[in-house]
């Protein structure tokens, strides 16, 4: 079978050896002869995997004791209307910084729930860079952000500095770099990008701001709820949670987050630079702002993405299609995704420009 390299933009990829001991656990986990499908999420051995995993999270992110880590179902799209459900009091509103699809799905959502304030937007240049965000904060519940924008390719390398709580969608760059984790109030990721599978969302809150929530809110959507019952307010996802847990170990083992970002760093470099230099592909992402996670670029024109993506698939590189609603490409640049695989997909970029070369000399002869 011809190797895969896999530039998908989620469910993320994930290292062999973490799928291989997943695999293991689905037959017969720790020999125990169950599956981890089927274990109680109320034993001994599943819930030391539940706290494993947030030492884990609380290890490799620094978290502060005063912060609680908890882990919860419905993506990130869930937390889009849990935030406001639980922080948008009365009598205030809620900030946003616009700066893509799921910002503006974050949006939607919270206007259901009252007065939201979109304090700056990069629509008017199809989200292509970060806009600066100066606003007056009297009267705001809290900001929102979105740190990486994976339809549109930008990233937020520097948060803003400000007098009220700061809350963020860290789906797609979470432990791909290192942050200051008190520099929010509360943070969230759906783990399929750098995190493990589908099924599980990460939540990092300050108790400070968790107990801050003034209105009557469903327990199933109240993060005191889970906070105060351990992430086992009901039956947790025990399978996402428990190959969360390897992923993490697997992080760990690569120098952790600081280890990790270097790579990250050095593979969006090898791509970008290529880009840049190729005559047939161009980027869409402002240079400043452009996303180490998801990197987005596109061709000379219609017929030229076509042959490329028919070229790329030839090789074994999958998952490179930009997204639906802007075309282009988009290469997701994940943690466990090798420089090799980046390497691989330069060398195509390469062999396909001289192609185009060639195909024109015997054309002009």
């Amino acid at each position: 079978m011809q190797k895969k390299h896999n530039f998908g933009a989620g469910p993320c990829i994930l290292a062999a050896s973490v799928m291989q001991q997943a695999a293991n656990a689905v037959i017969n986990w720790n020999d125990s002869g169950l599956s981890i499908l089927e274990v109680s999420h109320r034993s001994a051995d599943f819930e030391n995997v539940l706290h494993k995993t947030q030492i884990l999270v609380r290890e490799l992110l620094n978290v502060p004791a005063d912060y609680s880590v908890l882990f919860l179902q419905g993506g990130a799209s869930t937390q889009f209307a849990m935030v406001p459900m639980n922080f948008l009091h009365k009598k205030m509103k809620a900030a946003y910084l616009d700066t893509g699809y799921f910002a503006q799905k974050a949006i939607k959502e919270a206007r259901l729930f009252g007065e939201v304030e979109i304090i700056a937007s990069s629509q008017d240049k199809n989200y292509s860079y970060i806009p600066d965000h100066i606003y007056n904060e009297s009267g705001v519940a809290y900001l929102h952000c979105t740190s990486n924008n994976t339809i549109e390719g930008t990233e937020i390398f520097d948060f803003p500095t400000i007098g009220i709580p700061l809350v963020c969608d860290m789906s797609s760059d979470i432990f791909s770099r290192k942050i200051n984790v008190r520099d929010f109030d509360l943070i969230y990721a759906g783990a399929q990008k750098n995190m493990g599978p589908a099924g599980m969302t990460l939540v990092i809150a300050k108790n400070k701001f968790l107990d801050s929530v003034k209105t009557e809110v469903p327990s199933m959507m109240d993060y005191r709820i889970f906070r105060d019952n351990d992430s086992m307010y009901n039956t947790p996802p025990v399978f996402s949670i428990y190959v969360a847990m390897l992923n993490l170990l697997w992080l760990k083992d690569q120098g952790g987050v600081e280890g990790i970002e270097k790579v990250n760093i050095k593979k969006a470099n090898i791509l970008y630079r290529e880009i840049d230099r190729n005559p047939l592909f161009k980027g869409t992402a402002n240079i400043a702002h452009r996303s180490r996670m998801n990197i987005t670029f596109k061709a000379t024109d219609a017929e030229t993405e076509k042959a490329f993506l028919d070229f790329a698939e030839s090789r074994g590189l999958v998952g490179i299609k930009g997204y639906r609603t802007v075309g282009g490409f988009r290469a997701s640049l994940y943690n466990a995704l090798p420089l090799s695989s980046v390497e691989v997909l330069v060398d195509a970029m390469k062999q396909f420009e001289n192609s185009r070369k060639l195909e024109q000399s015997l054309q002009l002869a």
